[in-house]
């Protein structure tokens, strides 16, 4: 029955986390965290509990695939858009090669809030060949330091590399900035 509430209160945690993501620069951090706490206490009800049904594909850690793969690399995995002011829209391109030994298909983009809309190469991406994910950010309704992240999955070892960029962000002409004390 603890091991249930807890797996739940941890469950609500992660969403609570993952929700507050767009405001806070530590999330993925503390999502990582909580995931593992997750793993943890499931193992433990594992072992007091052991079950006749095997473990499925998905529970158990990914082993790299065999064979020629390819290898995404990008350009750069970081950007900095500098000072902007809050409402105008950004965007900045992350060129891709693909390095490895067979084509690269990139299968999503996963922005860290609504704020980011992601895009990307849709064909495979041939050996030796390139393409792109592109990152357009609204900065409607943000002030201050912003710090985002997007994550792309693609047919790699490891399947996820993470993009990230900032901005500094100054308050529209008119609009309650900070208060300075």
């Amino acid at each position: 029955m603890r091991t249930g509430i807890a797996k739940s209160f941890l469950f609500f945690a992660a969403v609570l986390v993952t929700f507050t993501a767009c405001k806070d620069r530590n999330a993925e951090k503390r999502i990582a965290e909580l995931e593992s706490r997750l793993a943890e206490v499931e193992g433990k009800k594992a072992a007091a509990n052991p079950s006749p049904i095997a473990a499925t594909p998905t529970a158990a850690a990914e082993e790299k695939p065999e064979g020629p793969l390819p290898k995404i690399e990008f350009e750069t995995t970081e950007h900095d858009f500098g000072t902007i002011k809050e409402g105008d829209p950004v965007e900045f391109i992350y060129k891709v090669k693909n390095t490895g030994e067979a084509p690269l298909i990139i299968q999503g983009a996963q922005p860290s809030c609504g704020c980011t809309v992601p895009d990307f190469t849709k064909d495979p991406i041939p050996v030796g060949g390139t393409g792109y994910v592109r990152a357009k950010f609204d900065s409607n309704g943000k002030q201050g330091v912003q710090n985002k992240t997007i994550t792309v999955m693609a047919n790699t070892w490891p399947k996820q590399t993470v993009l990230r960029f900032k901005a500094m962000i100054t308050p529209k002409a008119g609009s309650a900035g900070p208060v300075a004390h």
